[in-house]
C-alpha cells in the first residue's frame, strides 16, 4: 500500500486506510467484518479509523479484536462525541475507548463534530491526553473553515493534525477552500465514506458510464478509480468502510496507480465540484 506523510506530523500513513461505521451486527456478521480488517492490515492497509460512537462502543471492540498482536502495525485513530466533549468528558471519553480498543495510546484522537462545549476546553483536553502519552496527535472531524481556524486558535501547545471530512464523487465542495487550506497548514484531509454511503454512481446513468469507462481503460474497477480521483490531491487520504475481504482487496488496488489526463478531465467533467462554497457535507 502507498503510503504518504501525515501532514505536519512526519508520520508517514497509508493513502488508503479502513473506516469502521456500522461494521457492527450480528455475530457473523461482525467475524467477516474483523476477517476484512485483517486482510487490510496484511495488505498494507493499517491506518483504522473508529469512534466511541460507533456501535456505541462496539466498533471500538471489533476493532481490538483485528489488532490484537499487531498493534505496533496500526495507525489507530478514533473520536469523542461532541456530547461528551467538555474538558473531563474528553479525558474521561478516550480512557473508555483506550479500554475498548485494548490499548495504552491512540496516533489520533478527533473530536467528531463541533458541538456545545467551547472548542478551547476539548482542545485543552486533547492537549493534555498528548502529555500524557494517550494520544500521539489531536485533530477534529466535520469541520468547516471557520470551524477548523477556531480549533487551531484554541491550542496552545499541539496542531491541529487533520480534519476528517466526506469526500465523494456527489461531494466535492471541500476542494475549494478546506483542501488548500490544509495543505498550506500541514493539516492531513481524511476524506470519509468514498463511496457516497448507499449512493455510488449507477452504472445507468450517464456518469456512471463515463466512470466505467475511465476504469475499463485503467484496468481498474470503478471503486478503485474513484478512490484514485479522490486522493490524487497531495494531504488527502481516504478510509472506505469495507465488511468482507473482497471488498478490501478491492480497495486497496486504489492507490499506487495514476489516472491518466483524460481520464482526470472525464470524472471532473461528469462529477464537477461545485463552482461555489457550499456547506460542508456531513453523514
Amino acid at each position: 500500500m502507498i503510503r504518504r506523510v501525515f501532514g505536519w506530523t512526519g508520520v508517514e500513513v497509508p493513502v488508503i486506510g479502513q473506516g469502521t461505521w456500522m461494521i457492527e451486527g450480528s455475530r457473523e456478521a461482525e467475524r467477516r467484518a474483523i476477517e476484512a480488517l485483517c486482510t487490510g492490515l496484511d495488505l498494507g492497509m493499517t491506518h483504522i479509523d473508529t469512534a466511541e460512537m460507533y456501535g456505541s462502543g462496539r466498533a471500538e471492540e471489533l476493532v481490538a479484536e483485528a489488532i490484537a498482536g499487531r498493534r505496533h502495525e496500526v495507525f489507530l485513530v478514533s473520536k469523542v462525541l461532541p456530547s461528551n466533549a467538555s474538558y473531563k468528558g474528553t479525558i474521561a471519553a478516550c480512557e473508555r475507548s483506550l479500554k475498548r480498543l485494548g490499548t495504552g495510546w491512540l496516533d489520533l484522537y478527533l473530536l467528531h463534530w463541533p458541538g456545545r462545549y467551547p472548542i478551547a476546553e476539548t482542545m485543552r483536553a486533547m492537549e493534555d491526553l498528548v502529555a500524557a502519552g494517550k494520544i500521539r496527535h489531536l485533530g477534529v472531524s466535520n469541520f468547516d473553515l471557520g470551524e477548523l481556524q477556531a480549533a487551531e486558535r484554541a491550542l496552545k501547545r499541539e496542531r491541529i493534525a487533520c480534519n476528517q471530512v466526506l469526500y465523494h464523487l456527489g461531494d466535492r465542495g471541500i476542494e475549494r477552500r478546506l483542501i488548500p487550506y490544509c495543505q498550506s497548514r500541514g493539516i492531513a484531509v481524511v476524506g470519509y465514506s468514498p463511496f457516497g454511503h448507499g449512493d455510488f454512481p449507477s452504472p445507468r446513468s450517464a456518469a456512471g458510464r463515463t466512470l466505467a469507462e475511465v476504469a475499463e481503460r485503467h484496468g481498474r474497477t470503478p471503486r478503485q478509480t474513484v478512490l484514485n480521483f479522490l486522493t490524487r490531491q497531495p494531504g488527502v487520504f481516504s478510509i472506505p468502510k469495507s465488511s468482507r475481504s473482497q471488498h478490501t482487496r478491492e480497495n486497496s488496488a486504489g492507490a499506487g496507480w495514476s489516472l491518466d489526463p483524460e481520464g482526470l478531465a472525464a470524472i471532473g467533467g461528469a462529477f464537477p465540484a461545485p463552482d461555489h462554497d457550499v456547506p460542508l457535507g456531513m453523514l
